[in-house]
Parts: C-alpha cells; sequence; structure tokens
C-alpha cells in the first residue's frame, strides 16, 4: 500500500494473530435594510491583492467576505470564508449614502474565487474572479475615455462602453487587467452616469486601474469608487493643492507580476492652481522607480493627459508644457511605455528619448521597435465606448521636438513624434501582451468598419527592451515541485503471527513478534514534521476477545533517514496497569527543518495477558496513521 500525505492523516492495517492456551452565497434577504451598489473590483499592491470600493445606503460595518468558489456549495459560503474589514465614510450629497472599501489579501494563484460584499443578513449577490501564475507572461487591456454621458444619451454611451468590454473579454477570457486611461464620465459627480459606467459585471470580475480624467476630477466621486493602492493623497497632487476640497486626486503605484506601474493625476499641473504641478510629479515617479524599479523588468505610466496623441489636444498649452516637462525625466528612469487617453483617438508614437525622436530612421508603422537607452513608447487611446471621437489635426511649423508639433519628415500628414496616427469613429481598445523580452501593444477594433471586422487590428508594434552593450541572461525558474510525503509498508504486508503464547510463572502468557517494517519517504520542500503512530483493537476469536491493551512495543529505526527518529517503548497494560497500544502510540517521527530522503522504521511486539482468557486463535488489528502538516 502506498499512501501520499500533503497535510492531514492516513491510515492503514496491519493483522495481528496469536493463538492463546486454556455544508455561492445566498442574495441578501428581501428584508434588507442597507442597498450596496456600485461594486467594481479594483486593483491591488500586487497580483495577490485586490480592493473592493462600493457605495452603501446606511453607515454601518461592512466587510468583504472571500472563499475559493469551489468551496461554494448551494450558494453558501462555507464557514472558513475569509472576511476583511472595510473603511470609509460619507459621500458628497450629490452622490448620497457613504462609501467603503476593503483589502482583499493573501490571493493564491490559479485560483477562482467568489466574494460578497456587506454583513451578516445583508450581503449583496456574489461575484467571481480568478487568479492565474503569479509569474511570468500575462495581457492587460488599456481603455481610452468611456466618458459615459459625453454623447448626451447615457444609455447609448453604456451599450457602448458594454459592447467593447463584451467583444474585448470574449476575445481575450485570460486577461488579468482593466487599465483605463481616465475620464469615466462626462460630469464628475453625477452618479447617473457612474451607474451606466460601473454596470458591466467584467468589472466586479477583473481586476480594474483606474486613472483620474479631467472629467473625473471635478468632484470627490472618482475617489469615492476607486480606492487605489500605495496612494499619495497629499496637496502636491491635486489640481488645487487641497485634498480636502471637492475634487479628487493623487498618484499611485502597483506592480503586477513584472510591470511596475505608476499612475499619475495629470490634472495637477499648473502650480498656479495650488498643486504640485509637473514637478512634483517627476519627483513621485523618480522616487517610486528608485525605491521599486528593481522589483520588475518593465516600467508603464499611466495618465490622462496625452503629450503625444494626434488630435486638437495635441495642441493644448498644458499638453504642450508636460511635454517639455516629463519626458527626459522618464528617458533617465528606464521608463518603457506609457499609457495615455484624454484626445478620443489613437495614436502610438516613435521611440521618444529626452524630448526627441530617438532613432531618426525609425519608419512610420514599424511593427518591431528596439529601445535604446531612454527610448519610450507613448501610446493614445481612443474612445472605448464611442461617446465622442476626435479628428485628426495637422502639423505646424512649430518644430520637430519639445513642445512643437511639427510635420514628421517621413510622413508628413502625421506630427513628427507619431508613428501611426488612426481616427475611424469606430470604437477599439489596446491590448498589450507582456513577455519576458518584449511588450506587444495592439489597437483592436470593437466595432466593425466596413470590411474591418469586430476584433481586427488596427495597428499592432512589438517593443524589445535596451540591453545597453552587453549581453543580459535570463532564464525561467517554474514552480518547484512541492515533493510528497509517503509511507508503505514494506513487503507484502503479511500477517504478523505471533505464533502460540507461552505461559510464564504459572500466571501470564507471553508471545512476541515484529511489525512489518515501514518505509517513509519525505520529498517535500517544506521540510514540514510527520509522526507515524498506530493502536490496536481488542484480540478476537469469534465471541471471545481480550483488550489490545495487553500488547506493547519497542520502536526503532532500521534505515536512518528523512529525520527519522524512533519513538519510546510502550508496555503492556498487564505490566505499568496502563492502556498499552489500546491507544495511539508513536512508532517514529522528524522535526521542522528535517533533510529530505527516506527511512525504514521496525517495532518489536510485546504481548502479555493473564492466563484467564480462555483458549483459542486470536486476531487484532493494528491501525497505522501518518500525520504531518
Amino acid at each position: 500500500m502506498r499512501r501520499r500525505v500533503a497535510t492531514g492523516a492516513t491510515a492503514a492495517f496491519l493483522g495481528l494473530a496469536v493463538a492463546a492456551g486454556s455544508g455561492l452565497a445566498s442574495a441578501a434577504s428581501a428584508a434588507e435594510s442597507t442597498s450596496l451598489t456600485g461594486i467594481v473590483l479594483g486593483v491591488g499592491a500586487n497580483e495577490t491583492q485586490r480592493i473592493v470600493t462600493w457605495y452603501s445606503s446606511a453607515d454601518t460595518a461592512q466587510k468583504i467576505q472571500l472563499a475559493p468558489t469551489a468551496e461554494i456549495v448551494n450558494g453558501e459560503f462555507p464557514a472558513s470564508a475569509l472576511s476583511f474589514d472595510a473603511t470609509g465614510g460619507a459621500n458628497i450629497a450629490t452622490s448620497g449614502g457613504f462609501n467603503r472599501h476593503a483589502t482583499i489579501t493573501g490571493l493564491k494563484e490559479h485560483t477562482a474565487y467568489s466574494y460578497r460584499v456587506g454583513s451578516e443578513g445583508n450581503w449583496s449577490p456574489a461575484y467571481s474572479f480568478k487568479t492565474q501564475d503569479f509569474e511570468g507572461d500575462y495581457d492587460f487591456l488599456f481603455f481610452g475615455d468611456p466618458q459615459i454621458g459625453s454623447s448626451g444619451d447615457i444609455a447609448k454611451d453604456q451599450a457602448g462602453w458594454q459592447d467593447t468590454l463584451n467583444v474585448a473579454l470574449t476575445a481575450n477570457p485570460n486577461i488579468e487587467m482593466l487599465v483605463s486611461g481616465g475620464d469615466h464620465v462626462e460630469t464628475a459627480n453625477t452618479e447617473a452616469q457612474w451607474n451606466a459606467f460601473l454596470a458591466p459585471d467584467q468589472l466586479r470580475q477583473y481586476p480594474v486601474a483606474a486613472t483620474i480624467g479631467n472629467h473625473d476630477v471635478g468632484g470627490k466621486a472618482w475617489e469615492q469608487h476607486h480606492f487605489t493602492p500605495n496612494t499619495d493623497r497629499s496637496a502636491p497632487y491635486y489640481a488645487n493643492g487641497n485634498p480636502a476640497s471637492n475634487t479628487s486626486g493623487g498618484d499611485y503605484w502597483y506592480i503586477y507580476k513584472d510591470v511596475l506601474f505608476i499612475d499619475l493625476n495629470s490634472n495637477s499641473y499648473a502650480t498656479s492652481s495650488g498643486g504640485g504641478g509637473d514637478e512634483a510629479h517627476t519627483a513621485y515617479v523618480t522616487d517610486v522607480i528608485n525605491q521599486h524599479g528593481t522589483e520588475a523588468k518593465w516600467k508603464v505610466l499611466v495618465y490622462h493627459h496625452s503629450i503625444y496623441s494626434p488630435a486638437s489636444h495635441a495642441k493644448d498649452g498644458d499638453n504642450k508644457a508636460r511635454r517639455v516637462d516629463f519626458p527626459t525625466t522618464f528617458s533617465k528612469l528606464g521608463v518603457d511605455m506609457v499609457l495615455q487617453g484624454h484626445d478620443h483617438s489613437y495614436s502610438r508614437s516613435y521611440l521618444i528619448k529626452n524630448g526627441e525622436k530617438a532613432d531618426p530612421s525609425e519608419q512610420p508603422g514599424a511593427e518591431d521597435v528596439v529601445a535604446g537607452p531612454g527610448g519610450v513608447l507613448y501610446v493614445t487611446a481612443n474612445s472605448s465606448s464611442g461617446s465622442k471621437y476626435y479628428d485628426i489635426t495637422k502639423p505646424d511649423s512649430s518644430g520637430t521636438s519639445g513642445a512643437g508639433n511639427g510635420a514628421d519628415p517621413l510622413n508628413p500628414d502625421n506630427y513628427w513624434y507619431n508613428s501611426v496616427e488612426n481616427q475611424e469613429h469606430v470604437r477599439t481598445y489596446v491590448k498589450v501582451q507582456v513577455r519576458n523580452d518584449k511588450l506587444v501593444v495592439e489597437n483592436i477594433r470593437s466595432a466593425a468598419n466596413g470590411d474591418q471586422g469586430v476584433g481586427s487590428i488596427v495597428d499592432k508594434v512589438s517593443v524589445h527592451p535596451y540591453h545597453a552593450d552587453g549581453q543580459d541572461l535570463q532564464v525561467n525558474v517554474p514552480n518547484v515541485a512541492p515533493g510528497e510525503f509517503g509511507w508503505t509498508i514494506d513487503g507484502n504486508n503479511g500477517l504478523v503471527d505471533l505464533g502460540t503464547a507461552q505461559e510464564v510463572n504459572g500466571d501470564h502468557f507471553e508471545a512476541a513478534g515484529k511489525i512489518n517494517p515501514i518505509i517513509v519517504s519525505d520529498s517535500r520542500r517544506s521540510l514540514s514534521p510527520w509522526s507515524i503512530s498506530a493502536s490496536v483493537g481488542d484480540f478476537q476469536d469469534a465471541d471471545k476477545k481480550f483488550s489490545g491493551s495487553y500488547l506493547g512495543w519497542t520502536p526503532y529505526v532500521l534505515d536512518a533517514g528523512a529525520g527519522a527518529q524512533a519513538s519510546a517503548p510502550v508496555l503492556s497494560s498487564y505490566d505499568d496497569q496502563g492502556q498499552g497500544l489500546s491507544v495511539s502510540r508513536g512508532l517514529g517521527s522528524a522535526e521542522q527543518g528535517h533533510p529530505r530522503g527516506s527511512a525504514k522504521l521496525g517495532a518489536d511486539l510485546g504481548l502479555k495477558f493473564p492466563d484467564s482468557i480462555d483458549k483459542g486463535s486470536y486476531r487484532a488489528t493494528l491501525t497505522i496513521t501518518a500525520l504531518s502538516s
């Protein structure tokens, strides 16, 4: 018999003989008094976390309840479900009610989870998400400006936004994250628009990394709906320098697998308004990369106001200022890619270094580019809802570097900085593939455009990293095999025959033998402790029996290994009026940190019982149990 133990216990049986002379969470009850709305699953500080944010009609203590989906039976969360306490406060008057958020921690990879928010007797419906491998390649989606309500028809904008998510996630069901470029709604504090933006269930199934746009910043609703990790909400990162005001703000960062993401509130750019301006953002990016840049292979920035875009905002004074303030810092810090919104059209730049085209010979629309030292790719996302599109504008004579909007010498219809510009008045989204040796960026249609069907590709480019003058080496190390703890009974596990008991001193019988040896093997990397024990039932012959307490043993290690140590001898109850082996007794064990390997355990059996036992051929079963943490 082969017994494997990961955690817990297993048991098997050894026959002995002797001859003697003369129980998905249910929805909240109909009587609930607190409504729970606007639930959104957000990114956490890393792949083992998620932050959930929601609205509540009452100011009550609430929490998230979480369990592996496989453990939910008949809609009921198990008693082992985890709870994460929520915090929050009152919403602004126009939003009404209260907001809550809580952080889920300790997620395990390759696991489907279900969660609900609220309190006992007042739960939201249950929603589910899944984790994937916590190392290696993955894909995420980037969405530009849903701006629900911008067309004047909230229902129409919501339908376009929903359809883009349906198309994108049907085509990419294993995507791991949804990143926004800002402008979720048209009017910052209009909850009808927020309700439409948050309506798709995909926002409760995939973690969302939200960005503040200029249409989001004018009220607290953005902050009420999106609580973000590692967020600096101090004065410099608010446009008016006042976090307590009726505005949203803050810069934040997180690491997801091999990417360090830094998200900026680009609405705070003018120190004359009270904020810290662009200088505060570049200082923030510098500090985060200096502290955490070595923890990831790629560095990606996200903010709303595109500094290299193809439509009318490309010539806005504030974007021209950022085009001077940002690029040199980003190049020096080794930023790989910048994701932007705001201009409701698509573009991807040439590789830009210090505010200039890094390689003058890079061709328009190149499908593969290699980032030299300081080369950064800038991507502007088109409208993901179709609520509003901006047409591409023409270059001027203002120059081909820095703040200029001059023409590209290789493609005079484009600005000097853009390799590709596109506006078809068709909804699109951006898919980013994160690979060990490249970032692959695709702009994909979520609606048809003539012969170009849904899911067709507008643009695709692979960005290869800069490896300086040396040769970088890479090796992928998989998860180690966890190993296993197991045991077998050596040989064929035949009957252990103690023979015919011999009368001793005219008052008792004695018999002896040896158990069939137990082979223990432990290849686990955890080096957790283990133990082997056994107990025996009554010796029986038809309707005759005597207690197994009369059986004792002396364990020993036949072949050393796996940290095995023999347990103490156990006397027959005939000798010490104890319980002998009628209760579980140790055969052998190993402590935490023992070496991996195998061992063979044995024991001499000693049976002593009164001579008052009736003649017969008696048998008992020795039950062997293995324990391992």
